[in-house]
């Protein structure tokens, strides 16, 4: 927790998530009726593990501090709307303009800051952003905005609006009338979730898994395209740097306990073809040190094609090659060597979670492989060999020779 302090001169308390690279922009999460809980604390968390400081003050604390309810028991649900019915609007409004200049100064901070808002807290963002201007902000569900759009024209950075078609709390003529006043405004964005309601980004009685990750990774996308700039860039070096260190680790030193050092917990690797891998510590670790590392022939090679780098993700194309002297249980359970040599296109995706490898998804054409060992007769079947790494390598390389056959 941290201290902010209110501009008339009180303070109150704002939960902190830091990213693991200890920098980034800021995300201001505000609140639903419920005060700064589980929840929103969760929320903050996953921001911060895509790379944003992400802070969520107590906006009740004018009435009661640390609130922290559920919506699980009548009286829970009760006193969130006592308080919720007690809130003197334009003060959370300041209060949450005070954290937004709290966050920008933090040292962890780059200065930029955008907000998210669920319920109670969508409206709030929709009243920061009219009021006092954050980068850039995005509110869940829509909630009460009807009632201030008089104030749209004081609007003047972007703003993302997820609301639900069945929502009760924001019906049918609440939406006419935000369509109406922001439709033709190109600072806004609406998004309309058709079949699903109230909440339903919050795990409970409501909740929408398909569309809660739409809104998720809309809103992210969002965050990462109007506050990252620079720190964007630099966090994309990072996740490749970190898939760097860990390649070489794997091929290069071929050090088991230094390759788990780069990797979540609870990480997991899948080769696809062939469903080789592990899941979690252990499982890897007998993974690497036994099936995978003593099991890669010295002449082993990757050639770069090319790679892509996105939020959480590192996807690489590359081909890759060998010759078969050895056992390789990895890729090949069951087959003695065959000392033939393998070329193939082999594409990995690499997922992050707080700045570690949290899984790695293995890709490759296992049929041009048993092609080039001879295991397959390709004369008769739709497969190739080594021609497949090779037009990879060389686009020009003639197309459609298996049809024309």
């Amino acid at each position: 927790m941290i201290r902010i302090k209110s501009f008339d001169g009180g303070e109150f308390d704002a939960y902190i998530a830091l990213p693991a690279a200890g920098f980034g922009p800021g995300i201001l999460v505000l609140q639903e009726i419920f005060g700064v809980n589980q929840f929103m604390r969760d929320v903050c968390d996953w921001y911060a593990a895509h790379g944003f400081v992400a802070i969520c003050p107590d906006l009740f604390w004018r009435q009661e501090a640390g609130v922290q309810l559920t919506d699980q028991t009548e009286a829970e649900v009760g006193k969130a709307f006592q308080l919720y019915q007690g809130l003197d609007i334009a003060k959370a409004v300041e209060d949450s303009a005070a954290a937004v200049d709290s966050l920008r100064k933090h040292p962890a901070c780059s200065g930029r800051v955008g907000a998210v808002g669920f319920c109670l807290g969508g409206n709030l963002a929709w009243l920061l952003s009219v009021r006092f201007k954050p980068d850039c902000a995005v509110g869940y569900y829509g909630v009460g905005i009807e009632k201030t759009l008089n104030e749209a024209s004081g609007l003047a950075s972007p703003l993302i609006l997820h609301i639900a078609g069945k929502d009760d709390h924001c019906p049918p003529e609440a939406q006419k009338q935000i369509h109406a006043a922001l439709d033709s405004n190109p600072l806004v964005t609406i998004h309309e979730y058709p079949d699903s309601e109230h909440a339903f980004s919050r795990r409970g009685r409501h909740y929408d898994a398909d569309a809660a990750d739409l809104a998720h990774l809309r809103s992210l996308e969002f965050f990462v395209r109007t506050l990252a700039g620079e720190g964007f860039a630099s966090a994309q070096k990072s996740l490749s740097d970190r898939w760097d260190e860990h390649v070489k680790y794997e091929f290069a030193t071929r050090d088991t306990e230094a390759t788990l050092k780069t990797m979540v917990g609870d990480a997991y690797v899948n080769h696809v073809p062939v469903l080789t891998g592990g899941v979690g510590q252990q499982q890897l670790r007998e993974f690497y040190s036994q099936r995978f590392i003593p099991q890669m022939p010295p002449d082993t090679s990757m050639t770069p094609v090319s790679r892509t780098i996105g939020l959480d993700r590192v996807v690489d194309e590359m081909v890759f090659e060998f010759t078969h002297t050895i056992k390789m249980d990895w890729m090949l359970p069951g087959v003695a060597p065959t000392n033939r040599h393998v070329k193939i296109p082999l594409i990995v995706v690499v997922h992050f979670r707080d700045g570690k490898l949290a899984h790695e998804h293995i890709y490759w054409d296992q049929a041009s492989v048993l092609v080039q060992l001879g295991l397959i007769d390709a004369t008769n079947l739709p497969v190739a060999g080594v021609e497949t790494a090779e037009k990879v390598l060389d686009p020009k390389l003639p197309a459609n020779e298996l049809m024309n056959r």
